[in-house]
C-alpha cells in the first residue's frame, strides 16, 4: 500500500523522536493537540522501528483506545497488529507490533511470559498517565526499550513531574499553531456569568474530588441550562463533561425538559454505541451528557460547543475536554468551537479556564481571563491572548523601569538576567520552570564563565535549564546582529526604551554619541521618545 503522506509538523516530530532516541535519550515525549493525529505519528515512528528489525509495544488504559490504535497503524503503515489482553496473547504470532492493555500487561504473570528484551521499542499512548504503578512495571520489565509517551499535554494532576521518568520533549506542537495552520478550528470562549460556589469541595490526587463537585454542582444545573439557551446552543452541537453520573443523568432530563435533544452515556450504558452515533448524526440543538467517559479515544468533528461542568486543576484533562469539538468539519458547516466558561468560585485559583488553552505563562493567562469575564460575549481566543500579552508586556514595562531605577543606583558591572530578559521580552526564559532533572540542578562553572562573559550576571540564574536556554538566546542574538546585554544595561540604564529589539550596530552607534559628549545624552535626544532607526 502507498506510504500516509503526513502533514509538516507531523514528519517533524517523527524524525524528532528518532532523533532523541538517536542521542542516546532513550525516553522521550510528543506533544501534540488532540485531533492533530498523534497516532498516525507514532505509527509511522513504530513502522520505521519494524523496519530497522525491531519489536514494538504499543500501551494504553482502555480496550477502545487499542482498537483505534491497531486500526490506524494498520491504515496509515500496512503493518498487521497483536493483541495483548485478557485471554488474547501476541506470543506465537509474527506480528512486529503489539497493541498491548495494561491491565494485562502489568500482572507479574503475564510479563514472566516476555523475555526483557522482547520488545525494542514501547509507545505509551496518553502518556500522562504513565508514571502509574501499572505503567512503570510493564516499562521497567523491558528497560532497555527505547520509549516514546505520546500526550496532548505534559502536565499530570498529582504534580509528579514526567521528567521523573522521560529525559526530554522530543517535539511539541501547540494548540495556537494548529490552529493558525488550519488544522484545528479557530476557538471562541465565553465567560458565563453565573458564579458556581466550589469552596467547600475537596482536593484528592491533585484535583477536586468528582463527588463533592457532583453536590455543589446540583443547585445549578437548571440555571446552567438556562445560560445555554442564552449562548445560543439550540443552534449548536454540544457535548457536555459532568463529575459524576447521576449527574449526568440528570442534567440530560433537565435539557431535555428544556428542547434539547438530549443523550446522556457513560460506562455502563448497554446501547453507548447506537447512542454515540444517533448523536453523530443528529444537528442543532442537540446535547450529550458524560461523566468524563468522552475524554480519550472518540471523535466527532461536527461538535461545535464545549460545556465543561467538570472543573479540574489538570490542564492535560482540560485541553482533553475540550479536544472533543477542536477538530475540522467543514462539511458540517462548522466554523469554530464555542466554549462555554463558568465563574467558579475556588478558594485557591488554581482551576483550568480557557486562557489556559493558549497562554504560555500564568501571567497571561490571568489577563486573558480577566478580558473574557469582561467582554460577556464569545471572544476569539487567540485575539484576547494578542491584547493580554500586549497588557502583560506594559506591566513589566512598568516593572522593569523601577527594577533599572535600582540597578542604577546599584551600579552593577554585569547584567542581571531579568533585565535582559524583560528588556527582550523573552516570556519563555522569565516564566521558565525546569521539567528535567539535570535543568533543575546548579549552572555548571562552564555555564557561568560563559554568561559572565557575554555579560549577564551568573549569580541571578538558578538552574542549569536556564542558563542553557539563556545561552542558546545569546548566540542566536549574536548571530542576529542584536543588541548586547552590556549594551542594553548601559542604554536602559539611561531611560532608553526596548532597547534589546534594537541592533547591535544601532546601540553602539548611540553609545558613541554619548561617550564623545562626556558620557552625557547629547541635547536634543529625549531617551523615552528615541527612535534606533532614525538616530533621533
Amino acid at each position: 500500500m502507498a506510504p500516509v503522506e503526513l502533514r509538516p509538523y507531523q514528519q517533524e516530530a517523527r524524525e524528532a523522536v528518532e532523533r532523541e532516541w538517536g542521542e542516546g535519550r532513550a525516553k522521550t515525549l510528543l506533544v501534540l493537540p488532540t485531533g492533530t493525529g498523534k497516532t498516525v505519528v507514532f505509527a509511522m515512528v513504530a513502522k520505521d522501528a519494524v523496519d530497522a528489525g525491531g519489536r514494538v509495544l504499543v500501551l494504553a488504559h482502555r480496550g477502545e483506545l487499542l482498537e483505534q490504535a491497531a486500526d490506524k497503524i494498520g491504515a496509515a503503515t500496512g503493518l498487521g497488529c497483536s493483541v495483548e489482553k485478557a485471554e488474547r496473547t501476541s506470543l506465537g504470532e509474527w506480528f512486529r507490533v503489539t497493541v498491548g492493555s495494561v491491565q494485562t500487561l502489568m500482572r507479574e504473570s503475564r510479563l514472566a511470559r516476555f523475555g526483557h528484551d522482547h520488545y525494542t521499542h514501547i509507545v505509551v499512548d496518553e502518556a500522562h498517565h504513565a508514571l502509574s504503578d501499572s505503567y512503570r512495571a510493564v516499562l521497567d520489565w523491558f528497560p532497555e526499550a527505547r520509549v516514546l509517551g505520546v500526550t496532548a499535554t505534559p502536565d499530570r494532576g498529582d504534580r509528579k513531574n514526567l521528567g521523573a521518568l522521560f529525559d526530554s520533549i522530543a517535539y511539541e506542537y501547540t494548540l495556537p499553531r494548529a490552529i493558525k495552520e488550519g488544522y484545528l478550528c479557530p476557538i471562541k470562549a465565553q465567560t458565563v456569568p453565573l458564579e458556581i460556589d466550589l469552596s467547600a469541595v475537596k482536593v484528592q490526587s491533585g484535583d477536586y474530588a468528582a463527588g463533592d463537585l457532583g453536590t455543589a454542582l446540583d443547585p445549578y444545573l437548571d440555571r446552567i441550562a438556562d445560560e445555554m439557551l442564552a449562548a445560543g446552543c439550540m443552534e449548536r452541537k454540544t457535548v457536555c463533561f459532568l463529575p459524576l453520573v447521576k449527574t449526568a443523568k440528570k442534567f440530560r432530563g433537565i435539557l431535555a425538559a428544556k428542547g434539547f435533544n438530549a443523550y446522556e452515556v457513560d460506562g455502563e450504558s448497554f446501547d453507548r454505541a447506537e447512542v454515540l452515533a444517533k448523536f453523530d448524526a443528529a444537528g442543532g440543538g442537540t446535547a450529550l451528557c458524560n461523566s468524563m467517559l468522552l475524554t480519550e479515544g472518540w471523535d466527532c468533528p461536527s461538535v461545535d460547543c464545549v460545556v465543561v461542568l467538570r472543573p479540574t486543576k489538570v490542564r492535560s484533562l482540560y485541553c482533553q475536554m475540550v479536544g472533543r469539538g477542536t477538530r475540522l468539519s467543514p462539511e458540517t458547516g462548522k466554523t469554530e468551537l464555542l466554549l462555554l466558561d463558568f465563574l467558579w468560585h475556588v478558594e485557591r485559583h488554581e482551576l483550568c479556564r480557557p486562557a489556559h488553552l493558549v497562554a504560555e505563562g500564568e501571567e497571561v493567562a490571568r489577563a486573558m481571563t480577566a478580558r473574557l469575564e469582561a467582554a460577556g460575549r464569545p471572544e476569539d481566543l487567540e485575539e484576547v491572548e494578542r491584547e493580554a500579552a500586549k497588557d502583560v508586556v506594559e506591566e513589566r514595562e512598568r516593572r522593569l523601569a523601577e527594577e533599572l531605577a535600582s540597578m542604577r543606583r546599584r551600579k552593577r558591572r554585569l547584567v542581571d538576567p531579568l533585565q535582559y530578559e524583560m528588556s527582550i521580552m523573552a516570556e519563555d526564559l522569565s516564566g521558565y520552570v525546569p521539567s528535567f532533572g539535570w535543568e533543575a540542578a546548579p549552572a555548571s562553572e562552564a555555564q557561568r564563565s560563559a554568561l559572565e562573559r557575554a555579560g549577564i550576571d551568573p549569580d541571578g540564574v538558578e538552574c542549569s535549564g536556564k542558563a542553557s536556554l539563556l545561552l542558546d538566546r545569546l548566540a542566536k542574538r549574536r548571530a542576529e546582529g542584536l543588541a548586547t546585554p552590556r549594551q542594553i544595561r548601559q542604554l536602559e540604564g539611561r531611560g532608553f526604551r526596548r532597547v534589546g529589539e534594537w541592533t547591535a550596530g544601532q546601540a553602539s552607534a548611540l553609545i558613541s554619541r554619548i561617550a564623545a559628549n562626556g558620557w552625557r545624552t547629547p541635547a536634543g535626544i529625549r531617551p523615552a521618545e528615541y527612535d534606533p532607526a532614525l538616530g533621533r
